[in-house]
């Protein structure tokens, strides 16, 4: 395991609305709508997460409820294949700096 890190400029040249739309519309690879939203990416609906589902983690849970600027803890949920961020900051120069882990979620 190794640290990386990778820097996101937010001044940085942005793609407009139709720029975006542009690059969707002559990419290669097509795009069905049935699989671009897993449930996972979806905002939970009333009743759909039970306590059956739910793990044991009072401390964690407590942690989770904190205001995000007072829990001192980047939350993360990498899946299979996915990369854990281990942190990130703002530095003097406005430039977002996130670091995470080289090796993926098996």
């Amino acid at each position: 395991m190794a640290i990386q890190t990778i820097e996101l400029d937010p001044n940085a040249t942005s793609y407009t609305d139709d720029e975006i739309v542009g690059k969707v519309n002559t990419a290669s690879d097509n795009i069905s709508r049935a699989g671009s939203v897993t449930a996972a990416a979806r905002p939970l609906v009333d009743d759909e997460v039970t306590a059956a589902k739910v793990a044991d983690g009072v401390a964690k849970a407590n942690l989770d409820a904190m205001a995000a600027t007072a829990r001192g803890y980047i939350q993360t949920a990498p899946t299979v294949g996915e990369f854990p961020v281990i942190g990130i900051k703002r530095d003097a120069g406005g430039k977002i700096d996130v670091s995470y882990d080289d090796v993926a979620i098996e």
